[in-house]
């Protein structure tokens, strides 16, 4: 666990959510073989439904359904997926050991300054805001985003950025935190730091997208900026 380039002062920690801070796998591979079965397809295996996630619902939904899908079956299974997700989205949704404590740890910069923290996930705003109330870590985050909280989703710069402008803070700053090449590939985007996390379901390319910083924890992250 090490910088590939000196260590940075940091003042803003985006966070990407699902495989990130939240174990939601079990949730969304009911969510999208429920749709599937609505639809009257075949259900799918949970890695397959693993590899699908990151890019957002219809992203997601598309895929489970396949090439051949319509574009009206695609927005039939979105919108029951949405529907259904919404019901059981903290039915086994956990998180990561160590997040809570991690989190009050990282909120403190150096000197006791506290640091700005935020979550910017591909997952629509509602069900992603109302997942961190769920299980009690919206107070850490000044500002939660959502997959269709921007005209563009991860790995488009336009979210960060923006979190950027609001915070007041220059890319140099900053770090994007995620599970997956699209957020390595956000934070790059921005010109920020990037940290990847390996516990969670995410495709990291490490050798081919390296990030600044690999954990395979979020406990392992603050260590290395204290």
């Amino acid at each position: 666990m090490k910088f590939l380039k000196a260590k940075p002062s940091i003042e803003l920690l985006i966070f990407d959510l699902d495989g990130t801070l939240i174990d939601s796998k079990a949730d969304l591979v009911n969510s999208v073989n429920a749709t599937l079965e609505y639809l009257g397809r075949n259900r799918l295996e949970d890695e397959t439904i693993y590899s699908y996630v990151g890019n957002g619902a219809p992203a997601l939904i598309a895929k489970a359904l396949g090439p051949q899908a319509t574009e009206r079956e695609i927005e039939q299974g979105l919108d029951y997926f949405l529907s259904y997700y919404r019901e059981h989205k903290l039915d086994n949704t956990t998180l990561y050991p160590g997040v809570r404590e991690t989190l009050a740890k990282l909120a403190n910069g150096t000197h006791s300054l506290e640091r700005i923290m935020a979550v910017l996930s591909n997952k629509p705003v509602y069900p992603s805001r109302e997942i961190l109330s769920g299980l009690g870590l919206s107070s850490f985050f000044r500002y939660i985003y959502g997959g269709n909280s921007f005209d563009t989703k991860k790995p488009d710069p336009l979210g960060l950025n923006y979190i950027l402008e609001q915070a007041g803070v220059e890319p140099s700053a900053a770090m994007m935190v995620g599970d997956s090449d699209v957020d390595i590939l956000t934070g790059i985007n921005a010109g920020a730091w990037t940290c990847a996390v390996t516990h969670g379901f995410g495709t990291l390319s490490l050798e081919t997208i390296p990030p600044d910083l690999v954990v395979d924890s979020l406990p392992e992250l603050a260590d290395a900026l204290s």
